[in-house]
């Protein structure tokens, strides 16, 4: 598969590692744990598509940048300008991220970091340090392996459920010579129990949603070959 074919936001890796994976584990999540900070990776080229709920992948339609005397030039913003209004600081730093990567989609991105976002937080519980490494920076995961490590020699197991996502909003945007990073705030619902190695629970809860607020970031290189955005940063609110 050509870098042509790649999506956004590692949907190569979302489509490959959920749907083959994690399936059995799908709507599975963390729990109140999380990690602090990590920084991340990125690609360059068009991507391939999100997948339906039959596990099949939907090739999306590639976008080919424009040039600045080509007739098609005054639409290159189009999906830019409606999502972020334009004028405002998002639209214009959306704008500087679609130069330097015209494959970019910020909805495509959107639907990316929430699969990432459930991703995340199963793996985290699940404690399955392969997959968090394919999407985490090496300083986040540290974080999350540390928390995980301390998880094991206390003989704890956590069981979660994931509830949804009620919101997924992209709150800001930075680019940096060619370094990108996206701030997602991710409103979710959770049932999180921690269990002790006698299965007394001895946090959260069995039953009880719980509603769990997050600003993560994700980084890439617009400019590199590698396909993949990493969760550089996490911060709960709740």
């Amino acid at each position: 598969m050509g870098t042509d074919s790649i999506i956004t936001l590692f949907f190569l890796i979302v489509a490959a590692l959920i749907f083959l994976n994690l399936r059995s584990v799908l709507g599975r999540r963390t729990g109140n744990e999380k990690p602090p900070y990590d920084p991340f990776s990125r690609r360059d080229a068009d991507r391939p598509a999100p997948a339906t709920d039959d596990g099949k992948v939907i090739t999306l339609p590639r976008r080919t940048p424009s040039t600045a005397g080509d007739a098609g030039a005054d639409d290159r913003y189009e999906a830019i300008d409606s999502f972020a209004q334009p004028g405002t600081e998002l639209n214009t730093t959306l704008r500087r991220i679609q130069d330097a990567d015209p494959s970019f989609d910020p909805r495509q991105f959107v639907e990316g970091a929430r699969a990432a976002y459930e991703m995340i937080v199963m793996a985290f519980a699940e404690g399955d340090r392969k997959t968090l490494k394919s999407l985490l920076s090496s300083e986040v995961y540290e974080g999350f392996d540390a928390a995980i490590s301390e998880r094991e020699r206390a003989g704890e197991t956590v069981k979660s459920t994931f509830v949804g996502i009620d919101k997924a909003e992209m709150i800001d945007a930075t680019i940096d010579g060619t370094e990108v990073t996206i701030t997602m705030k991710i409103v979710s619902q959770l049932i999180s129990a921690t269990y002790n190695s006698a299965g007394e629970l001895v946090d959260g809860s069995a039953d009880a949603v719980a509603e769990v607020i997050d600003r993560w970031s994700f980084a890439r290189d617009a400019r590199s070959r590698d396909p993949n955005w990493k969760l550089v940063a996490t911060q709960s609110e709740g």
